[in-house]
């Protein structure tokens, strides 16, 4: 029998991670107790497969990242190493003991050779793999470093902080470039929007901060969400970004103008740790502390139009659903979306804190 998704692949463990392989229908894993996991999904039932799993972190597997080219899954752990997989196998093939002096947080492959590493104390390396050494090492930032992303030329890297800033690096030149103000609250998560000119990020309060892309020194707007916290975030358009929360919602956000479109699905009262886009955009995959990663239909958001005015309406509604699993129901969402506003309800600009 075909569903819309495939269905939710349950773990023994909370599943901390995930990534969605770039060309095919595989799902990487990686656990509290250390495990990293490969599986096969499908949007027929009875069909997700496990195909490895590989016990070689001693602690933690906070990170999991696909290579560019689908080959090889990088994984980082709590115990301070960095692994490299065989995506077909599942087989140890390169290993950094002891990456770095403090417990790893995220990785980030930058194209064939390059990839880099944050830890919990604000460091931060680049590595070469043809040389099987850091090229780049720094340490600007107070707190751990939450998320990557590059630029598509592999050559500015950004890292968001727990101590509020946006560290940015030239990977080509191999140096520091530059801190961002600190914002509120922790900053969890970056990506790159509106053909690479705009930065989001989302910080612990529940507030989007945007950067221009010649402006890292301070942010040039803010979007404050009705929602407990921004933890983690990933583009799905130019436009649309698509957020999990401590509450277990994930809402779709569009960005300039700054509207909160609706719910895509939740891990009722779950925090939400990650979440990932399958090749082709139809498909939005999140792992949450219940165990579990699910699957959500998403090919609905890149045809949704969001007008330049606010409507006016009441405060504090429930999100609508824009899939058929989220909670709540969406008859009339794409009719809401594309009226008229008001003449009246044409005040306030796309910064302030108000969302749909």
């Amino acid at each position: 029998r075909l569903r819309d998704t495939p269905e939710a692949i349950c773990f023994q463990a909370t599943a901390n991670a995930i990534a969605l392989h770039p060309t095919r229908t595989l799902l990487a894993a990686g656990d509290v107790d250390g495990d990293a996991y490969l599986f096969s999904y499908s949007c027929t039932e009875g069909e997700n497969r496990q195909l490895w799993s590989s016990g070689h972190h001693l602690k933690s597997c906070r990170d999991v990242a696909f290579s560019q080219d689908g080959q090889k899954l990088f994984t980082v752990s709590k115990d301070k190493a960095v692994h490299i997989l065989t995506v077909e196998e599942g087989r140890l093939e390169t290993r950094f003991p002891k990456a770095h002096g403090s417990a790893l947080n995220c990785v980030l492959p930058i194209d064939h050779h390059l990839f880099a590493t944050g830890d919990d104390v604000g460091g931060l390396k680049v590595w070469d793999l043809r040389k099987g050494d850091s090229i780049l090492e720094a340490r600007e930032q107070e707190e751990y470093i939450s998320a990557m992303a590059v630029d598509g030329n592999g050559k500015v890297l950004l890292t968001a902080s727990g101590d509020g800033t946006l560290g940015v690096f030239n990977v080509k030149r191999r140096r520091f470039d530059l801190l961002s103000e600190p914002q509120n609250g922790d900053l969890t998560s970056v990506v790159l929007l509106k053909r690479g000119r705009k930065v989001a990020c989302g910080s612990s309060e529940g507030t989007v901060y945007l950067f221009n892309w010649d402006g890292f020194g301070a942010a040039s707007d803010r979007f404050a969400l009705r929602a407990e916290s921004v933890d983690c975030m990933v583009p799905i358009t130019d436009s649309i970004v698509c957020v999990g929360s401590l509450d277990g919602v994930i809402r779709a956000v569009n960005i300039l103008p700054n509207r909160v479109l609706g719910c895509v699905g939740q891990h009722l009262g779950e925090p939400i740790e990650q979440l990932a886009v399958a090749p082709g955009g139809q498909l939005l995959a999140s792992c949450a502390h219940d165990q579990k990663v699910k699957f959500w239909d998403i090919s609905s958001l890149p045809g949704l139009v969001v007008d330049d005015y606010r409507k006016k309406k009441k405060k504090g509604g429930p999100l609508r659903a824009l899939s058929s699993k989220a909670v709540g129901s969406g008859e009339d969402f794409f009719a809401d979306l594309r009226e008229e506003a008001e003449p009246e309800a044409a005040a306030g600009s796309d910064s302030d804190s108000d969302s749909d």
